[in-house]
């Protein structure tokens, strides 16, 4: 009998889409990068969910999150992200979290988690993550920066180690050994960074492009990145291939 995930099966058989129903997968930032994380996720047959963030949707989101739309500013993007999960499969189990995740958060991980999906802006909650997914022995995979950035076809998936250019990845590898922290799958772009014109740089940062709740958060990020449709929602539909075929392959941190 034909159903949503029929055409999947066709790839990962029955058994595939059985782990991929039974897993459980933590996604921490609901942007550019995460929205389309999940995206990749639902629609492949993933039932169990967490998401983690703060921030409402608004405007300036238009350009680059799926969740994003006209009737969805001001709404919480985990809860926007929640119905569209369960539009797509309602038989999906959805854990919401609004609220930064930062070295004092409580109550979200433990080892009922699959995969832990790292697709946050500050190297504070990055570096945290890392931290317990080792602690609790679940794979993680953490997404680099996708801002300023043009070209799609530049993104790789490798160890922080292994990484180059990425500003971001450049100070994740030395937070990483700081705590002896040996290896990271993530995903990052080859791509320079494009420089960003400083006078439409602080027209940006005139904008409501954050909540009242985000900008007192003492690890925001001060610059804002310029970015597009077709960089951030790549990177998440890669992260969401690689958490997948993880999945499936069965592996163990």
């Amino acid at each position: 009998m034909l159903n949503q995930f029929s055409r999947t099966e066709l790839l990962i058989g029955k058994d595939g889409v059985n782990k991929l129903h039974k897993a459980k997968v933590a996604v921490f930032g609901i942007g550019g990068v995460g929205s389309f994380v999940v995206e990749g996720l639902v629609r492949a047959g993933i039932e169990n969910f967490i998401l983690v963030d703060n921030d409402k949707i608004c405007l300036t989101n238009l350009n680059r999150q799926i969740i994003a739309t006209r009737k969805t500013i001001g709404q919480p993007k985990v809860e926007v992200c929640k119905d569209r999960i369960l539009e797509i499969n309602p038989n999906a189990k959805v854990e919401t979290y609004q609220e930064f995740f930062m070295p004092d958060s409580k109550d979200i991980l433990d080892k009922t988690v699959d995969y832990i999906v790292d697709s946050v802006d500050t190297v504070t909650a990055k570096i945290e993550l890392v931290i317990r997914a080792k602690k609790l022995n679940i794979p993680i995979i953490s997404s680099m920066g996708t801002g300023n950035k043009l070209d799609p076809t530049k993104f790789e998936v490798t160890d922080i180690y292994k990484t180059s250019i990425c500003p971001l990845a450049k100070v994740m590898r030395k937070e990483l050994r700081l705590r002896g922290i040996e290896k990271l799958k993530v995903v990052y772009s080859k791509e320079e960074p494009i420089k960003i014109d400083d006078k439409i740089e602080e027209n940006c940062k005139n904008e409501e492009i954050y909540s009242e709740d985000t900008k007192k958060n003492s690890g925001i990020r001060k610059q804002v990145p310029g970015s597009i449709s077709f960089v951030p929602s790549v990177a998440g539909l890669i992260i969401a291939g690689e958490v997948i075929k993880d999945i499936i392959s069965g592996l163990k941190k």
